[in-house]
């Protein structure tokens, strides 16, 4: 049994008091960095801010989007399209995106409403979904060129399963290649302009407040590699402990600062400049490029159209689960009851009912395909449990010691 000290620990720099949204169904422990290169249960990080009221700052954000004048938003990217527009044929705008359906929305609204020349491009899953698979080949189908750029799966593997061993974050170097994709390739093909979906700003994420562009080109740029670390580990120790080339390992870094300003790039949210509906967009891309939802509910939450195309999507939200005491359902809910396509105390019972169930249904495969354990998984979990936010029940179990329905073991 831990003393009381160690059961008030909390790790990752989490604030040891937890709130809830009083608007949402979010916590304050809620990372709002996206992206890493070396975090450690002992490492500081930016959390959900709340204000004096106790609303978080995506919801408070969600309020201004009420009050936008989108008809001027729309001629701002009438302006910004126009300043961009090629007319030899050449791509105008790239598009990141595996088939899912905000960049299938992204893509076919750009290029069939507002006439532009976009390419696409996908930085796959780690092990598609038959479905997601099926989704992207429609996408392109629908008309689109895309380059899909397949990392060296060796190496992808191990920084996978490091990822999972060191920080229980199975999509930390993946999300790091994702990222970092579509400045490369824009500057390969010589296009200035790319387009990501929804502001981040909308889920409380400091990095894009609400401005049109990410114009601080060092967030996709680096210069120390001493400094860079992958998996948690850093990439002196990648290259001599488990002798991984330097070229192996480029394609999750950034281009550099003088790469970027030698292409000019600009990276903008389509979602600053078009209302941006999560239902509205699944529905478009739907009757517009043959998306279909998964055809079953995803494991941790209620929906079955969001991040479907990896099988390891749904683990990694249960890694969040146990890391932050917020899983699948949370996000989902949050972002519905700021839609208003549910209210809160709906989102209470989802999250209730379906935050932190496990994800069994690709579990096996993807031990077997990270040769890992199930024990040792689960082993790692119960390493990476926060003491502010777990603790054991009178049968030995572990439950959150607080959550938004108030039933937690300490509530």
């Amino acid at each position: 049994m831990m003393s009381e000290k160690q059961e008030l620990e909390a790790f990752y720099g989490l604030p040891t008091e937890v709130k809830f949204c009083k608007i949402c169904v979010m916590s304050n422990q809620r990372p709002t960095s996206t992206i890493e290169f070396k975090h450690t249960k002992d490492s500081k990080k930016t959390t959900m801010n709340f204000d004096e009221h106790g609303v978080c700052d995506a919801c408070r954000t969600a309020e201004i989007k009420d009050n936008i004048n989108w008809g001027m938003r729309e001629e701002e990217l009438v302006k910004l399209l126009d300043k961009h527009r090629k007319n030899d044929g050449s791509y105008d705008c790239l598009v990141p995106g595996s088939g899912g359906k905000d960049s299938a929305y992204q893509a076919h609204v750009l290029k069939y409403k507002y006439g532009m020349n976009p390419l696409t491009c996908t930085w796959p899953p780690i092990l598609y979904t038959d479905y997601g698979l099926k989704n992207w080949k429609n996408w392109l189908d629908s008309g689109f060129d895309n380059v899909s750029f397949y990392r060296n799966g060796k190496v992808m593997k191990l920084l996978t399963k490091l990822s999972i061993e060191n920080l229980l974050h199975p999509f930390q170097t993946f999300i790091l290649g994702q990222k970092n994709l579509a400045p490369k390739i824009a500057a390969r093909y010589g296009i200035n302009l790319i387009f990501y979906g929804e502001n981040e700003a909308e889920y409380g994420n400091p990095l894009a407040d609400n401005t049109s562009s990410l114009r601080d080109k060092s967030y996709y740029s680096f210069e120390h590699l001493d400094e860079i670390y992958l998996a948690g580990v850093s990439v002196k120790d990648l290259m001599e402990k488990y002798e991984i080339r330097l070229s192996d390992l480029m394609s999750y870094f950034p281009p550099t600062v003088a790469e970027l300003e030698k292409a000019n790039v600009e990276v903008h949210y389509l979602g600053y400049y078009l209302k941006w509906t999560p239902q509205e967009v699944y529905y478009y891309a739907v009757e517009n490029t043959g998306f279909k939802a998964r055809p079953h509910r995803t494991q941790g939450t209620y929906s079955k159209y969001s991040g479907i195309d990896d099988k390891i999507d749904d683990l990694h939200f249960f890694t969040t689960f146990i890391k932050f005491g917020i899983g699948r359902a949370t996000y989902d809910a949050s972002q519905e009851i700021r839609n208003k396509h549910v209210t809160r105390e709906e989102g209470v019972a989802l999250v209730n009912r379906f935050d932190g169930e496990f994800p069994d249904r690709y579990f096996d495969e993807i031990m077997g395909y990270l040769d890992m354990k199930p024990e040792y998984f689960h082993e790692l979990c119960d390493k990476f449990r926060s003491p502010h936010l777990w603790g054991r029940d009178e049968n030995g179990e572990w439950k959150l010691r607080h959550n938004v329905a108030g039933k937690g073991l300490d509530d």
